[in-house]
């Protein structure tokens, strides 16, 4: 049994946040993706954090569940379809919906991926607005709030 697999059946399960502010976790290696995603999502009210690859998201999720995780297929470290293949194992872990980040040379495990029940796709290089849609097809996105340094009309 490996230290993460330890960590997480012996662990209570973390805190789930509540349905109006959904938890969206982005485990990309590449900042720029993860920096995308957070200004793809920047005119929502949701809490977007990150991961460079699969270990740190496992060990990410003791201290909070996510209601979504943006997952890239690879990573070093931990890829993807690893980290998938443990949460889909895993009680706790098991439901979370998970949209894959995917890349032309990935096709060759798309089919593993299907088989262990992701949410969706969506092929790098992609728009904000694609993500965006990718997201909404799963989860809900409320807007933002209104800024606190605006000027009511």
């Amino acid at each position: 049994m490996g230290v993460i697999d330890a960590l997480l059946k012996t662990k209570p399960p973390p805190s789930r946040s509540t349905p109006s502010r959904p938890k969206i976790l982005t485990v990309d290696d590449a900042k720029a993706v993860r920096l995308l995603t957070q200004r793809a999502l920047a005119a929502f009210d949701c809490a977007v954090s990150e991961a460079p690859n699969g270990y740190n998201a496992l060990f990410a999720m003791e201290r909070d569940l996510p209601d979504l995780i943006l997952l890239d297929v690879n990573m070093p470290t931990m890829g993807g379809l690893e980290m998938l293949t443990m949460m889909r194992s895993n009680p706790t872990l098991r439901a979370i919906p998970v949209i894959m980040l995917t890349s032309p040379a990935d096709h060759g495990v798309l089919d593993q991926l299907s088989a262990l029940g992701i949410s969706g796709l969506v092929q790098k290089p992609f728009t904000p607005a694609a993500l965006v849609e990718k997201i909404r097809a799963v989860i809900p996105l409320p807007p933002a709030p209104p800024s606190a340094t605006a000027q009511p009309a």
